[in-house]
């Protein structure tokens, strides 16, 4: 069996962006509103599995405006950077 999770960046009615998570294993579904908390309940996904993640797929959502995009765009990067500290 393949660990795979969907992350799909939506809007909300007021134009702001989150994430939602989705493990295709078992339908579970779960919404993070900023990086931090994505990586903590991908973490907590993946803990069911042994902590093994095969794939995380990514999408975006047509009516996401680019602004949004490119404020999760930077909330990876600097979540990267203080991962590689």
């Amino acid at each position: 069996m393949q660990v795979i999770f969907e992350s799909r960046i939506k809007c909300n009615k007021l134009g702001t962006a989150y994430i939602e998570l989705k493990d295709l294993v078992d339908g579970r579904i779960e919404i993070c509103n900023d990086i931090n908390e994505y990586s903590k309940k991908i973490e907590k996904l993946g803990e069911d599995y042994g902590g093994r993640i095969d794939e995380v797929k990514w999408f975006v959502d047509e009516n996401v405006p680019q602004i949004e995009l490119d404020k999760i765009r930077a909330e990876m990067d600097k979540f990267k950077e203080e991962l590689h500290k």
